[in-house]
């Protein structure tokens, strides 16, 4: 990615005329015609603010519209003044002042934008038009004029002015690249922070958790802009302030750092004993059960989120007799599974495994007869692997909840992230010996064939792991025995050695052409014979790389 720079100047910019007009750059993506420039009429002046309208649009409406539509902008200006502002800035702290344009005045741009585009923010007007050209050096936020006359227009102008806070406050203060999802999280909060959640009925809060009861597996970190985006991650900076404060979110802004390494610096600076990776397990099990008597943590405090309680998805075991149940499947880093076992009669066994070298987190609860939760943890080895006993199940123990959840990755959240394996199996059996023999060679077998699918992934993981990288993209010059130091015979050693084993299997990267290069140089002209050696009428390989060697060698080294 490529750094800017701001210069050390800036220049004023002339205050906006009221019915004047203004070309602006604008993000085709959320366009709802896909403009990347449109026409735009400012329509209103305040000492904090300009407002902007699509001009096309504007013009569309009647006199007596645009009446109300300036009402409402009126409105907006103050709540921006007394509430907005003050709000986010005495927490967040401020935007850039006088900024790129030397004006302390925001400018905010409505435009026509696709369903469900509410607003965005982009950092590339804070730079002068020299150094990013679809810059329109001014503090900018951008909003959909289908928001205009929504109550929860004050919501998406707190939540993208906070992204120009944050601009200020990492990327041009500290030159720190915040990490997307931490950025919206942020955003995400301060419709709470300002008091705009507290009337629960058609708040922004109650959007996010119908959000998030509908897709609740959208990991946190990965961030592509979807509607599932803001569910999990509304509720789980909801949790986080909740239990640690939103000085958390104001001093993970400020740290050196980015994304859960902010956050861990900022719980260890605010005397928390925890991280990222503890809160968020914290948070899936809060979730489910919502009940401070279970542990302080297993609960929300917020009054409106009191009765959030996620059904995790039902896996039914027969109700008599032993019985298996193995499901496999994939999840990404930082995302919620929950998985409900229900039925079944006896002693339940619950075994759980996945890729090594990986880190899953596995709490389970268990739901007695008597309606209590019991919270626990299951151990895992180093293989990704651990089992528990459930006594009483079906009895005693009414049902178990499985929640693991990938905790590998801690940073570099950009775009879509790959899936990783796991598989849990829950088997019943009676109390006899007899019984529990059969079910554990029952399960011996299944378990063998997990791990054959297991092995064959990890070895194509370690496969693409190990690919080594070669020094050049062309060999120029023929190269033979004897050659020794030769830059060239060290990217010919490097491409055998990629070639894997049964062309090198030493691998041997030296810089001298002696006889392991000479051997796997035969075994490669070999497996091209019909590139190499019948054209040259050959039917043994030389060892000599010639020309025919060197534009298989040359083509194969393209990338």
């Amino acid at each position: 990615m490529t750094t800017l720079f701001l210069c050390s100047f800036a220049f004023v910019a002339q205050a906006a005329d009221v019915n004047g007009s203004a070309a602006f750059n604008v993000d085709a993506n959320y366009d709802i015609a896909g403009r990347s420039e449109i026409e735009a009429i400012a329509v209103k002046t305040s000492p904090r603010l300009y407002f902007f309208v699509d001009k096309n649009w504007w013009n569309q409406q009647t006199g007596p519209k645009q009446a109300e539509l300036l009402n409402r902008l009126e409105g907006l200006d103050q709540e921006f003044g007394q509430k907005i502002y003050p709000g986010i800035t005495s927490v967040f702290g401020n935007e850039w002042k006088p900024g790129i344009d030397g004006d302390e005045r925001i400018t905010v741009l409505f435009h026509q934008m696709k369903e469900g585009v509410g607003g965005y923010f982009r950092n590339v007007d804070e730079y002068l038009k020299l150094q990013s050209p679809e810059s329109n050096e001014r503090e900018m936020i951008y909003i959909t004029t289908s928001q205009i006359e929504s109550p929860q227009l004050k919501v998406f102008l707190a939540h993208e002015f906070l992204h120009l806070v944050s601009f200020n406050q990492k990327e041009r203060t500290l030159g720190i690249n915040e990490e997307t999802w931490l950025n919206e999280a942020r955003a995400e909060y301060v419709a709470t922070l300002l008091g705009y959640d507290d009337a629960y009925e058609g708040s922004n809060l109650e959007r996010r958790v119908k959000i998030f009861l509908e897709e609740p597996n959208d990991p946190l970190t990965e961030w592509q802009g979807k509607r599932a985006d803001y569910g999990a991650l509304n509720l789980f900076v909801h949790y986080l302030v909740d239990h640690y404060g939103v000085k958390i979110l104001a001093d993970s802004l400020k740290s050196e750092k980015s994304g859960i390494f902010s956050l861990n610096d900022a719980l260890a600076k605010n005397g928390f004993y925890t991280d990222f990776a503890k809160i968020f397990t914290d948070w899936t099990l809060a979730v489910v059960v919502n009940d401070c008597t279970i542990g302080p943590k297993y609960c929300y405090l917020n009054p409106n989120l009191k009765n959030l309680r996620l059904n995790p998805s039902i896996n039914f075991l027969p109700l008599t007799g032993k019985s298996t149940l193995s499901v496999t499947n994939v999840t990404k880093n930082w995302a919620g599974e929950w998985q409900k076992i229900i039925g079944g009669k006896g002693v339940l066994k619950l075994e759980f495994s996945s890729l090594a070298g990986l880190n899953y987190r596995v709490p389970y609860l268990v739901q007695t007869a008597e309606g209590n939760y019991q919270v626990n943890f299951l151990t895992l080895d180093k293989n990704e692997h651990g089992e528990v006993y459930i006594s009483d199940f079906g009895t005693l123990n009414r049902f178990l909840v499985v929640i693991p959840s990938l905790q590998t990755k801690n940073s570099g959240f950009n775009g879509a992230d790959p899936t990783y394996p796991f598989t849990f199996t829950v088997s019943v059996s009676e109390r006899t010996p007899q019984q529990e023999e059969e079910l554990i060679k029952s399960l011996l077998l299944q378990i063998k064939l997990l791990e054959e699918e297991i092995a064959k992934t990890k070895a194509q993981l370690e496969a693409a792991l190990n690919k080594k990288t070669i020094s050049c993209r062309r060999i120029e010059n023929s190269l033979y025995f004897g050659m020794k130091n030769n830059a060239e015979v060290r990217c010919l050693q490097e491409f055998l050695a990629n070639q894997g084993k049964a062309i090198y299997p030493e691998a041997l990267v030296s810089s001298n052409f002696l006889s392991l290069t000479q051997a796997a140089v035969i075994r490669f002209q070999e497996k091209y014979a019909a590139e190499i050696l019948a054209p040259l009428g050959l039917s043994q390989a030389t060892g000599f790389v010639g020309s025919r060697t060197l534009t298989v060698i040359n083509r194969l080294l393209r990338p």
